[in-house]
């Protein structure tokens, strides 16, 4: 797929379309690997990141109770 360079600000950039937006489940960061002659853009995803850490300190301070019963 060919794309154009375009000034954003002092800097420059890509659009990427919706739809590749969505198929890839990018939805606000990327990270950017430099690698020997491209660019590889990952999603950075993780909605649920550190839930795991925040469970455990709720449940050791009694704070993981059933609310509703």
């Amino acid at each position: 797929m060919e794309t154009q360079i375009i000034q954003i600000g002092n800097s420059r950039g890509i659009r990427i379309s919706k739809s590749i937006l969505d198929r890839y489940n990018i939805i606000d960061r990327v990270n950017l690997e430099l690698r020997k002659n491209h660019i590889h853009i990952t999603p950075l995803n993780q909605p649920r990141k550190g839930w795991d850490k925040a469970f455990i300190e709720m449940n050791s301070k009694g704070e993981d109770t059933l609310l509703l019963k």
